[in-house]
């Protein structure tokens, strides 16, 4: 079920010079003529302002801040139309070896922004991930929906799966005009290169040896961002109040595969890297069941040739190797 259109004409965009965040703005400049955004981001290591260039000065207001910051939030909220949660600590690894960050940021700031909207009456469109719903087996055909109970198996993804709740508390309790979506594994341009795709592709073009955990196996289900930007607009403008959407491309390909993927189309051996030792934890398979999403709102992805969408991602790193030498603080691989 769909409501009637919505159309903002204002948007507070959190998170939005983060690698997803960044590229929703940059899609809404493209193709909401008349919406203006406003982005808020702290540009913690995986923010970066120059994800922003490009767009005319009158159709974006950077704020460089705190969603957990109550006062700014008080000054940013009456001008908006609508809320747009992209921001997060969202790496696994760093997670598991400091959580605080990722319990401060995914949680007391969703609190934060939850108040401020409840505050203000501001429609909360939130961002999630797949992850809260911990993982698959490889042999099973079953894929995540919008019913799937939630196990999450990391301390990234068990903040991310306290934010949804207090999303949904916030709906139930207060009335607040609230949206969830969650996604699979996001690839393309501007992608912080400490993750999977972008570190291979990096690893490469230094000269160096990209790693692969465990046995390769692990399963993850992809969609290019340009699709996850426009399945959450048309969540904003059409997605029924309270209701959670999953976002997905059936892109469903294991770790391996994608590696020997990058391998292959930058020239190198496909069995040119090093496996080491898994994570902690590793969720095995996401997959995403986004029929919901498909059969209610009408949308439908367009990037949905992984290779060719490899192709593309492999030419912006070659094409913008200052940005992302920049992005990684001397550390590469």
């Amino acid at each position: 079920m769909a409501r009637d259109a919505f159309e903002p004409r204002r948007i507070l965009v959190t998170g939005g010079a983060g690698f997803i965040g960044s590229n929703f703005v940059h899609w809404v400049v493209d193709n909401q003529s008349d919406v203006h955004v406003t982005v808020l981001d702290a540009l913690t290591h995986a923010g970066n302002r120059e994800n922003l260039a490009g767009i005319p000065e009158e159709r974006l207001t950077f704020v460089h801040g705190d969603i957990c910051d109550a006062a700014l939030l008080e000054e940013l909220f009456p001008s908006t139309d609508a809320v747009v949660h992209f921001a997060a600590e969202s790496h696994n690894d760093n997670s598991i070896a400091d959580p605080a960050p990722f319990v401060r940021t995914n949680v007391e700031g969703t609190f934060c922004l939850l108040e401020a909207a409840r505050r203000h009456g501001t429609r909360f469109h939130h961002i999630s991930t797949d992850e809260v719903y911990g993982d698959l087996a490889l042999d099973d055909p079953a894929r995540f929906n919008e019913e799937s109970p939630y196990r999450p198996s990391s301390p990234y993804s068990s903040t991310k799966a306290a934010s949804d709740m207090l999303v949904r508390a916030w709906r139930r309790t207060y009335g607040l005009d609230v949206t969830i979506s969650n996604c699979s594994n996001n690839y393309g341009p501007r992608q912080h290169i400490e993750k999977f795709i972008p570190h291979q592709i990096a690893a490469v073009l230094t000269g160096g040896r990209p790693q692969l955990y465990g046995d390769g196996l692990n399963v993850r289900d992809w969609i290019h961002v340009d699709d996850h930007s426009s399945a959450v607009w048309t969540i904003l403008a059409r997605g029924e109040p309270g209701e959670t959407y999953l976002i997905g491309a059936d892109g469903e390909r294991s770790n391996l595969e994608v590696m020997r993927g990058i391998l292959g189309r930058m020239g190198r051996d496909a069995d040119d890297f090093d496996w080491v030792r898994d994570r902690p934890g590793h969720d095995r398979r996401y997959a995403i069941d986004s029929s919901k999403l498909r059969r209610e709102l009408g949308w439908r992805p367009q990037h949905t040739d992984l290779e060719a969408g490899l192709d593309e991602t492999i030419r912006w790193y070659r094409e913008n190797e200052s940005w992302w030498r920049g992005a990684a603080g001397g550390n590469l691989c």
